[in-house]
């Protein structure tokens, strides 16, 4: 007898652990889950908590608020918030079941003519019961769809508009078809101002107790270039790699090239002899695990720092962008190399040649 008490004992206390667990993972609020990517975690829940594109917000909510709500073409540039801005719409409208509510398609998943007739056919011509107003179905990276499933998906948007609404979302818009642009309400996401992601950035620093210093906050913000998908992510990164988070850790671990490492090439390639120059870069290139690509972005930069005459300019990005293009079309980095080097040191003899 005393076995079985403490069997159901043994049993009561499992089933609770077992829906404890259950809560902890239905739970909708992501902050709750430390394993989460920062991305995912700190992911705006409410229009009120996106960041920047206020004229946007305000625009969605008045649409809302009349019920009015139109079909919805968002692009911009990746991690400007428009994937977090959709699914808080998503929220405001159904609450917090709003999973139920809508068919989220991303170009993960196979988005061909068929998927489009029978997936989003299906799913746009039911209606919920005991539920009124519609549903949303939202098409994430819209770019990747071929046209065909474009084609398709006009008609698909136009004949069931009574049951369902259309958010299409895409980096590049000259990539979806006029016929299906013409049939939305467009919206340009443009980069995040960097005040913005510094904001944020201050929020997540402080919620996870990150030790950054003030110019790794810097080189943070200009790597992200209004990107804040990509600001949390190297901060994540570097935050479970070093203790201590400055520019020197943000720029090792995303392989970019420190900014004091460019100001020594470009100015050995201004002033330097030809063959020290070329020995002492490749040497740097060799120790720092550089590529020629990410130099050339470094030098572009650097540039715009210097006092050149306008004509050594317009000679030196001139040959910039020529070896950018070579290295693309499979150019050997050793010969762009000197050929950039002997751009160089002809830029110094126009300058010199000019004064």
């Amino acid at each position: 007898m005393a076995s079985d008490d403490t069997q159901m004992a043994d049993l009561t206390r499992l089933s609770a652990v077992s829906k404890g667990k259950a809560k902890a993972v239905q739970h909708d609020h992501p902050a709750d889950n430390d394993n989460l990517p920062w991305v995912e975690k700190y992911r705006p829940v409410n229009l009120d908590d996106v960041v920047s594109h206020k004229d946007i917000i305000t625009t969605i909510e008045r649409f809302i608020e009349k019920n009015r709500l139109p079909h919805l073409l968002f692009y911009g540039p990746p991690g400007t918030g428009k994937t977090s801005t959709i699914l808080a719409v998503a929220r405001r409208i159904y609450g917090a079941d709003y999973r139920k509510q809508i068919l989220e398609l991303n170009a993960s998943d196979e988005r061909g003519i068929d998927v489009v007739r029978e997936q989003v056919k299906q799913f746009a011509e039911t209606r919920t019961l005991f539920s009124k107003g519609f549903k949303l179905i939202i098409l994430d990276e819209a770019d990747m769809m071929t046209q065909q499933a474009q084609a398709a998906l006009r008609r698909v948007i136009e004949q069931y508009t009574k049951n369902v609404r259309f958010c299409i979302i895409c980096n590049y818009v000259n990539k979806i078809i006029p016929a299906i642009q013409s049939r939305c309400t467009r919206f340009r996401f443009s980069p995040l101002p960097i005040i913005e992601v510094e904001k944020r950035l201050v929020t997540v620093v402080g919620a996870e107790n990150v030790n950054l210093t003030s110019d790794g906050k810097n080189a943070l913000l200009k790597l992200s270039k209004g990107d804040m998908r990509r600001a949390l992510n190297i901060l994540q990164a570097c935050h479970a790699a070093y203790d201590m988070v400055g520019e020197t850790e943000i720029y090792n671990c995303t392989g970019n090239p420190h900014p004091s490492d460019i100001e020594t090439i470009v100015n050995s390639m201004l002033s330097d002899e030809f063959t020290t120059s070329y020995q002492m870069i490749s040497k740097l290139k060799t120790e720092r695990g550089l590529a020629l690509q990410d130099l050339l972005t470094g030098s572009y930069e650097y540039l715009d720092t210097l006092e050149l005459k306008p004509q050594t300019r317009i000679y030196l990005l001139d040959h910039l962008a020529t070896t950018e293009h070579r290295l693309s079309t499979g150019g050997s980095e050793k010969m762009q190399l000197t050929a950039l080097l002997g751009a160089f040191k002809n830029a110094v003899e126009l300058s010199a040649k000019a004064a």
